[in-house]
């Protein structure tokens, strides 16, 4: 029998910055498709993010327009809510925002009724 669908959703936050993103980085959705295959697959790529108390990972991404490599990318930060329900919180360039805090998250999933 096969495995339930994943579910990817995505949260206003994650939909606005991506926007904002694309009019500076033309080939940001092409670098996101990865992580979001990934995730489909049921794998769970980049580092748990402490002091929230959730399921909260960040993915280091290599932005495709700047030749620097995945450390000055972008940080995508999804939520584990189940085996098939992954939520995108946000995503930033390194190079224009250093970190997202904790309460900046929760706040981001409160909005969504999380």
């Amino acid at each position: 029998m096969p495995a339930d669908p994943v579910c990817i959703s995505f949260t206003l936050e994650f939909k606005r910055n991506l926007r904002a993103l694309a009019k500076k980085y033309r080939s940001i959705r092409s670098d996101i498709q990865p992580l979001i295959d990934q995730l489909l697959t049921g794998k769970l790529p980049g580092d748990q993010v402490p002091g929230i108390g959730l399921t909260i990972f960040k993915v280091r991404l290599q932005n495709s327009d700047i030749q620097k490599g995945k450390r000055s990318g972008y940080r995508c930060i999804y939520y584990f809510k189940t085996q098939n329900d992954i939520i995108l919180v946000t995503v930033y360039s390194k190079s224009e925002q250093s970190d997202v805090t904790a309460s900046k998250l929760q706040s981001i999933l409160q909005e969504m009724g999380y």
